[in-house]
């Protein structure tokens, strides 16, 4: 089996672009990836054009290893965030593939399964007015919806600090989702690299009472140094990893034990295969695998393939039941959280278990897609400079 090139689709929303890709073969299968890019999907779809011809074409699509290590170093340049992405749409079209063709899901290609339930986590459920009221009934309507876990930014636009008033107003939002969703649901909370150390471990003391799950990415990503002395002071886990693009830059983070739960994000850090790598690394730590998943049906598909394989694996992130819930449909067979347990089910599909419907996928063009976390209302996710 070869393949014979791919195509791109773009769907698009006001404040986010999802890429799916389809990896065509000589056998007539056909796999599917998708990534998200924010503000990059242009040089996603250049990349890719160039990478067809210079890698892509002619593979074999059961030579995954192969194909990915070329990719990734056969044009001697180092690979970033578009990089690692491509990589990653195509590898898991070609695991996709290759499941099909063998008739068996992924996980089982993986490995076998280790669980038959992921623990999934919403977010962009808050996508409301920025009150305690409005935040209590948004979340309360999560956990109506069977989820055991979400996630919240309540910092407004924070940017290093965060003064008197503003850092009681956060405290009252989380004071109120905690009282919606009860004392046994988890609660995560997002600080998006917003805050100096010292902010970041004033906010943690300041929300201690509310039991957060974790405290994702206090600190901006570039400096460990600063992600030690946040973990060092606080008692609640600490998370990060969304904006690391490559499985080897991961090593420091695991030597500096500064962080509790790791988070690559699939379609960022070259695939399914580079994700399960990590999180054997992550095992070795005593770390746990929470992976960053803003994209839709197909990437939270291939995200569980690695949740039904790895033993450390905690808990999805899911948006695709709250913002731009209508881009469901661009796919056929799109994972569903279970409402009785909150839990992702075990699928038997072959693949990856899903199917992207091209004309549906039409429906959404590509759009001049923004998302600036230092805006105002950032959290509604509807830019004003929406359109295309």
């Amino acid at each position: 089996m070869r393949i014979t090139g791919i195509s791109t689709h773009v769907v698009g929303t006001p404040w986010r672009n999802l890429t799916y890709v389809q990896v065509h073969t000589d056998e007539g299968i056909t796999g599917v990836g998708e990534t998200r890019m924010l503000g990059h999907t242009d040089a996603l779809l250049g990349y890719l054009e160039e990478a067809e011809a210079n890698h892509v074409l002619g593979s074999d699509p059961f030579a995954v290893e192969d194909l990915v290590r070329r990719m990734k170093y056969g044009d001697y340049g180092r690979a970033g965030e578009i990089v690692m992405s491509g990589i990653a749409v195509v590898e898991m079209a070609c695991w996709d593939i290759k499941g099909k063709a063998l008739g068996v899901p992924v996980w089982q290609l993986l490995g076998g399964k280790v669980t038959d339930r992921v623990k999934a986590y919403a977010n962009g459920w808050y996508t409301t007015e920025r009150t305690p009221e409005a935040y209590h009934a948004a979340a309360h309507g999560v956990m109506e919806r069977g989820y055991r876990a979400l996630k919240i930014d309540p910092f407004g636009t924070g940017h290093f600090e965060l003064d008197h008033r503003q850092t009681l107003y956060a405290v009252s939002l989380v004071e109120a989702v905690r009282d919606a969703i009860g004392p046994d649901a988890e609660l995560m909370l997002e600080m998006h690299g917003r805050f100096s150390p010292a902010t970041a471990v004033r906010l943690a003391g300041e929300l201690a009472p509310f039991r957060p799950a974790w405290l994702e990415e206090p600190v901006p990503p570039e400096n460990l140094k600063a992600l030690e002395k946040v973990a060092a002071k606080v008692d609640v886990p600490v998370a990060t990893g969304e904006r690391i693009h490559d499985r080897i830059e991961f090593r420091e983070l695991f030597d500096s034990q500064a962080v509790d739960i790791v988070q690559p994000d699939v379609g960022h850090i070259g695939g399914i295969w580079e994700t399960r790598k990590l999180a054997a690394t992550a095992e070795t730590h005593y770390m746990l695998v929470a992976p960053h998943n803003v994209g839709g049906p197909v990437l939270t598909a291939a995200s569980l393939q690695v949740g039904f394989t790895s033993p450390n694996f905690k808990v999805l992130e899911h948006f695709n039941d709250f913002a731009d819930a209508e881009i469901r449909k661009v796919v056929k067979g799109a994972p569903q959280v279970d409402p009785e347990d909150g839990c992702f089910p075990l699928t038997d599909a072959p693949g990856l278990g899903v199917e992207l419907d091209v004309d549906a996928a039409a429906e959404f063009p590509q759009q001049q897609a923004r998302f600036d976390l230092w805006a105002e209302g950032w959290e509604k996710r509807q830019p004003k400079a929406a359109g295309r």
